[in-house]
C-alpha cells in the first residue's frame, strides 16, 4: 500500500510541477477541460443512454446497496455467452447512492472519468513529447482538445456502461508500463496490474492490451539484464502486481468455480470454435487493418464521421507515422537495449512514440482478426492512442518545421475541429430514455393498484430492466414469470410497454417470451405516455 501511495504522490507532484511551470498552458488546459466537462455533463440525464442493459446494472447495484447482495460477476457479453467481472458495479455503487438511487449518478461518474481522461491525454503527451528548449506544449493541448470534442468519445463518456471506463484504465496501463520500461520505476507494475483488472472487467477486448504490456515487460528485463539486484526487485514486484490482478479478478473465478466453470468454457469455446468469431491466423488480420483504421476508427473517432476528411487524414497520419518509425527504428533498438542517448528529450520522444505505435498497431491488428461487426466502443482500449500520436506529430511540426508546413497542419486541424463540432451530440435532440422509463413506471404503478403484476416490453432494441428498475425503486410488486414456478410467479395482470408504432404492437399476440408465458389474454386498459403505449392485459378465461 505504501508503494502505491508513493507512486501516486510522485505522479501528482509531477503534474503540479508541469502546470506551475507554464501558467499560460494551464489556462488553455483549463478551458479545454471546461469544454470537455460541458459536453459530457450538460443535461446528462436527458442525453444518457438508459435501456435494458443500463436498467439491469442499476437493479443489481441497487440490490447490493439495499439488500446487501454481494456481486461476484459483472454483465454478460453480447457475443460468446461470457461474463465480465464485477468491478464496474462496485464503481457504480457510491454514485448511485450519492444521487439517491438515480441512474444519473453512475453516468456522472463516467462523465467525470472522461474529463480526467482528457487531462491524462494532455499529461502523457506533455510528458513524452516535447522539443528541446520549449515549455509551452502545443501538441499536448491539441491532443487533449481533440479528445475533448470527439463526438463518439463524448457519447461514450456520458452514459453508465462498463466499456465506457476502459479508455482511462487502458491509458493508465500503457503509461504505467512505460514508466516501468523507460524510467525503471518498478513500483508502477502495481498500477499496471490493478488498471489491467479494471480494463478486462470493462470489456474482454482489453485482452488486446496484454501483448503490448508483455512486450515492454520483456524490454525492461532486457534493459536491466546485467543488474541482479534490479532483476530480483523487478520479478518480486511483477509477482505482487500479478497477485493484485488475480485478487481483483477472483470474484469472477469464485463464481465460475461454483457454477461448473461456465465462463471458462464459454471463453474457451469462443477462441477454439472460430468459424464466426476470431481467426488465430494473425496474418489474415493484416488486410483488414487499414480499412478498420481508416473507416471505423479515424473517420468515426477523430474526424466526426466526416468520410472525406477522415480518409485524407488517415493517409497523412499513417504516412507520417511510418516514416518516423522507419527512420528511427535503429534508435529504438538502442533504447530497448538500454543504451544511453546524449539528448534525453529525443530518447523520451522516441520511447513515447514507439510505445503508442505498438499499442495502436497491435490493437488494430487484433480487431482485424475479429470476424464480427466492429462497433465504436470496441476501440475503447485504444481511444487515446491516435490523439496521442497527433499530439506528438503536431508538437514536432510546430517547433521544428517551416511556416508553410505549420499552416497546412493548422488548416487540417481546424477542419477536424469543425467536423467534430458539427456532429456534437448536444446539437441533436436528447433521447430522454430515462424520463420515458420513469413516466411509464408511474402509470404502471398507479394502474396496478398495489397488486402483483408481470411486465413485458415490445421494442426493437430494448428489454424490461430499464422500466423494471424504477418499478423496483418504487417498491411495487413486479414479478418475473418463472416457467418452473408458473403458478407462483404468473400474476393476474401483465403490463406491456410498447415502444413501436401503435399499429405494430398487438400485445396479445406478440411472440415475446414474457407475453407468451402469461398465456391467453385480452386488453383491459391502454395508456400513452412519453412516446410509448402501455397495455394492461388480463387472462382471457
Amino acid at each position: 500500500m505504501e508503494k502505491i501511495t508513493l507512486v501516486v504522490s510522485r505522479w501528482l507532484m509531477g503534474i503540479r510541477k508541469s502546470v506551475r511551470n507554464n501558467r499560460k498552458e494551464a489556462i488553455w488546459l483549463g478551458l479545454i477541460l471546461l469544454i470537455g466537462a460541458f459536453f459530457r455533463l450538460y443535461r446528462i440525464g436527458e442525453y444518457m443512454t438508459f435501456l435494458g442493459d443500463e436498467g439491469r446494472d442499476a437493479i443489481i447495484v441497487r440490490r447490493l446497496l439495499v439488500n446487501f447482495d454481494p456481486i461476484l460477476i459483472g454483465p454478460r457479453t453480447s457475443i460468446g455467452d461470457m461474463y465480465l467481472g464485477p468491478l464496474y458495479y462496485y464503481m457504480m455503487a457510491p454514485f448511485l447512492l450519492l444521487f439517491n438511487f438515480s441512474p444519473v449518478g453512475p453516468s456522472v461518474m463516467v462523465a467525470l472519468l472522461g474529463v480526467v481522461t482528457i487531462f491524462f491525454v494532455w499529461y502523457v503527451v506533455r510528458k513524452w513529447f516535447y522539443v528541446k528548449d520549449t515549455i509551452f506544449n502545443v501538441g499536448a493541448l491539441i491532443a487533449a482538445g481533440l479528445y475533448a470534442i470527439s463526438p463518439v468519445v463524448i457519447t461514450y463518456s456520458k452514459s453508465s456502461w462498463n466499456p465506457n471506463i476502459m479508455p482511462f484504465f487502458a491509458l493508465l496501463s500503457i503509461y504505467g508500463i512505460w514508466k516501468v520500461w523507460y524510467e525503471q520505476k518498478f513500483g508502477w507494475l502495481i498500477v499496471v496490474g490493478v488498471s489491467m483488472a479494471f480494463v478486462l472487467q470493462s470489456h474482454y477486448l482489453g485482452l488486446l492490451l496484454i501483448p503490448t504490456i508483455i512486450v515492454f515487460w520483456l524490454f525492461t528485463l532486457l534493459v536491466i539484464r546485467n543488474k541482479k539486484k534490479d532483476i530480483r526487485n523487478y520479478i518480486s514486484l511483477s509477482l505482487f502486481a500479478f497477485f493484485l490482478f488475480t485478487l481483483l479478478m477472483s470474484p469472477l473465478v469464485i463464481f465460475d468455480a461454483r457454477h461448473g466453470w461456465r465462463n471458462f468454457t464459454s471463453i474457451n469455446k469462443f477462441f477454439t470454435e472460430r468459424q464466426t468469431t476470431v481467426s488465430l491466423k494473425i496474418w489474415k488480420g493484416f488486410p483488414n487493418t487499414y480499412p478498420i483504421f481508416k473507416d471505423n476508427f479515424i473517420v468515426r473517432i477523430i474526424t466526426g464521421n466526416n468520410l472525406k476528411v477522415g480518409r485524407y487524414f488517415s493517409v497523412i497520419l499513417i504516412t507520417s507515422t511510418f516514416v518516423y518509425f522507419l527512420t528511427n527504428i535503429t534508435k529504438f533498438i538502442r533504447l530497448t537495449l538500454g543504451k544511453k542517448f546524449k539528448d534525453e528529450q529525443e530518447a523520451k520522444f522516441l520511447s513515447g512514440f514507439f510505445m503508442t505505435f505498438i499499442w495502436l498497431f497491435i490493437g488494430i491488428l487484433g480487431l482485424g482478426i475479429y470476424k464480427q461487426h466492429v462497433y465504436d466502443h470496441y476501440f475503447g482500449f485504444i481511444f487515446p492512442a491516435p490523439f496521442i500520436l497527433i499530439g506528438a506529430i503536431s508538437e514536432k511540426i510546430y517547433k521544428r518545421y517551416r511556416n508553410d508546413v505549420k499552416i497546412f497542419l493548422t488548416a487540417g486541424l481546424l477542419l477536424i475541429v469543425v467536423s467534430n463540432l458539427k456532429n456534437n451530440p448536444l446539437l441533436f435532440e436528447p433521447n430522454r430514455q430515462m424520463t420515458r422509463a420513469i413516466e411509464a413506471a408511474k402509470v404502471i404503478k398507479k394502474e396496478a393498484g398495489g397488486e402483483m403484476f408481470n411486465l413485458a416490453v415490445i421494442a426493437q432494441q430494448n428489454y424490461e430492466d430499464g422500466y423494471q428498475y424504477f418499478l423496483e425503486k418504487e417498491r411495487v410488486n413486479v414479478v418475473d414469470i418463472d416457467p418452473l414456478k408458473a403458478e407462483e410467479t404468473t400474476a393476474d395482470q401483465l403490463f406491456v410497454v410498447c415502444e413501436l408504432a401503435k399499429e405494430n404492437c398487438d400485445p396479445t399476440h406478440n411472440p415475446k417470451t414474457e407475453v407468451a408465458n402469461f398465456g391467453w389474454s385480452k386488453i383491459a386498459g391502454e395508456w400513452e405516455t412519453s412516446g410509448v403505449t402501455i397495455y394492461k392485459l388480463v387472462h382471457n378465461k
